[in-house]
């Protein structure tokens, strides 16, 4: 297998300082999912003491899931493939504005990091030269006398090689690095992603005031 630089929780926290998103992170050698890794530490720990913010990355996924219960590819240590547990104030009907939130971020990142121009396709994908780079997966749950939980589910395809694409996936699917042709730190991505996930979140979702 071909050797990576892990992604090192402290680290990544230690770059986010008084941030909502990335107040505390969690790296997984390997989970199903980290939208399912997200929802068994909140039944571990009890969902009210689960922070707002809460990132979970996985360097492999061995179950990812994409929109409409498609398998999301997370080749080991290739890629960004994490969730983030909030409690926005919105409707259940409204968690589409999570999504785009999301990957209008993502798309913003990959323009300003890497200098690929990045295309929305609705609902849930960035794509680049017509082929998927990046997804996102919001699962919200309705909570009784307090905002609803919502579990915003990443997946960006960093390092990856055609080769490491299955073969039906080989023409649909493109990395930052086949796109940018060099290898990308994934820690720097990572960090800026973040930050610009957390001030728009709360620019579009929280209360000023608090």
């Amino acid at each position: 297998m071909t050797s990576f630089d892990p992604l090192v929780a402290d680290q990544l926290q230690a770059a986010l300082p008084d941030a909502v998103i990335g107040r505390k992170i969690v790296v997984l050698e390997q989970t199903s999912s980290t939208n399912d890794a997200i929802s068994r530490i909140a039944s571990t720990d009890g969902l009210p003491s689960v922070p707002d913010g809460l990132v979970v990355f996985a360097e492999h996924q061995t179950d990812g899931r994409g929109q409409r219960g498609n398998r999301w590819e997370s080749a080991t240590g290739k890629g960004l493939w994490f969730s983030i547990l909030l409690r926005p104030e919105i409707r259940l009907s409204d968690s589409g504005r999570l999504t785009i939130w999301a990957i209008d971020a993502i798309s913003d990142v990959i323009r300003t990091e890497v200098g690929l121009e990045p295309a929305i396709k609705l609902p849930n994908d960035v794509q680049v030269n017509g082929r998927k780079i990046a997804g996102v997966l919001v699962e919200m749950r309705a909570q009784n006398n307090a905002p609803h939980v919502a579990i915003v589910g990443i997946g960006i395809n960093v390092n990856q090689s055609r080769d490491d694409f299955p073969a039906e996936l080989q023409d649909k699917a493109i990395s930052l690095a086949m796109g940018f042709g060099q290898q990308v730190d994934r820690h720097s991505f990572a960090v800026v992603l973040l930050r610009k996930l957390d001030v728009t979140y709360r620019q579009k979702f929280m209360d000023p005031n608090l």
